[in-house]
């Protein structure tokens, strides 16, 4: 059986618990992360040297970095409905993926710890300022492809690349900010919640 190494509550570890609920995968799951089991360990960094959540074991095999993860798993199965065969819708679903991982995700790397969790590291006011204004730009482009695209990111069927950018904007919309009406991603929110494991692991009240 498929192990997972991560506390629910994080945004990567729930990345893959979603995937697996969309492909119908028994998997057990150890918590590891802050409050639970350290990661900066020898034996954890010997699974993954970042020391970082989530470490997925498949029997023998160990893989880290989430969206590498959800592919793997995706690819294993054989769902291409999820992740493309095409060499080019391939590259549109992982190029959303990846985007989401470096580019929004650095976009709130200041905010949302100030928000959201009141760090005393992040109260810089013109920090926190400039990140919710960087993070509302990136949003804006999940709005305008959406726009394009129709009822995901890809089109009108669900990808794999909706799981990390369903998950990002579920904690753009839960982080307590001023943010502008997008009315496309809104109803992309509302969307995803008519699927069991979007309830289940991203609009669960955890950002």
């Amino acid at each position: 059986m498929l192990k997972i190494l991560g506390k629910a509550s994080s945004i990567n570890v729930r990345k893959v618990l979603w995937t697996c609920h969309e492909l119908g995968l028994d998997f057990e799951r150890e918590d590891f992360g802050a409050g639970f089991q350290p990661t900066e360990t020898p034996q954890f960094k010997a699974l993954n040297p970042n020391a970082m959540v989530p470490v997925l074991l498949d029997g023998d095999f160990v893989l880290w970095e989430s969206n590498v993860i959800c592919r793997y798993l995706v690819a294993k199965e054989g769902r291409s409905d999820l992740l493309s065969t095409d060499p080019q819708n391939r590259a549109l679903t992982e190029q959303w993926m990846d985007w989401q991982a470096g580019e929004l995700n650095n976009s709130w790397r200041y905010a949302f710890p100030a928000l959201a969790r009141n760090s005393p590291q992040h109260t810089d006011q013109t920090l926190i300022d400039a990140g919710v204004s960087d993070w509302n730009r990136h949003v804006q482009m999940i709005e305008e492809q959406l726009q394009r695209s129709g009822d995901y990111m890809l089109g009108n069927n669900f990808t794999l690349a909706d799981v990390p950018i369903g998950l990002a904007v579920n904690r753009w919309l839960m982080t307590p900010m001023s943010r502008p009406a997008l009315p496309a991603v809104a109803a992309y929110y509302e969307r995803l919640n008519q699927r069991e494991g979007f309830r289940l692991f991203g609009r669960n009240g955890i950002a």
